[in-house]
């Protein structure tokens, strides 16, 4: 299958996954981790190129963190793939400023 047929197959399969999970399906929750997981690393990979140098926290960190996140989440109703990597790229940017956040508070408090 050329490259662009398969990209259209995985988005179509990724939009079916998210609207099983929204219906209340959680093994498709599990089935959809693996098929975005490479992209939700390039996303935390590229908001952390903003972050101050020495950030402890890494791109498999974050979407780590965001699986916490996501896992706990029942009332989301997820339209297509779009609206789902928007939504987390702001979960990711979330993740890193509280991050950022927790660091200057030890900063600040002398620990």
């Amino acid at each position: 299958m050329p490259s662009d047929e398969r990209r259209a197959a995985e988005a179509g399969r990724i939009t079916t996954l998210l609207h099983a999970w929204s219906a209340g399906d959680d093994g498709a929750f599990g089935e959809l981790v693996p098929l975005v997981y490479a992209e939700l690393r390039a996303i935390a990979g590229r908001q952390a190129r903003g972050e101050p140098a020495g950030s402890t926290l890494t791109p498999t960190a974050v979407v780590h963190e965001l699986y916490l996140k996501l896992a706990g989440q029942d009332r989301a109703r997820w339209e297509n793939r779009r609206q789902f990597f928007a939504v987390t790229a702001r979960l990711i940017r979330r993740i890193l400023v509280d991050h950022a956040r927790e660091r200057g508070a030890e900063k600040r408090a002398g620990g």
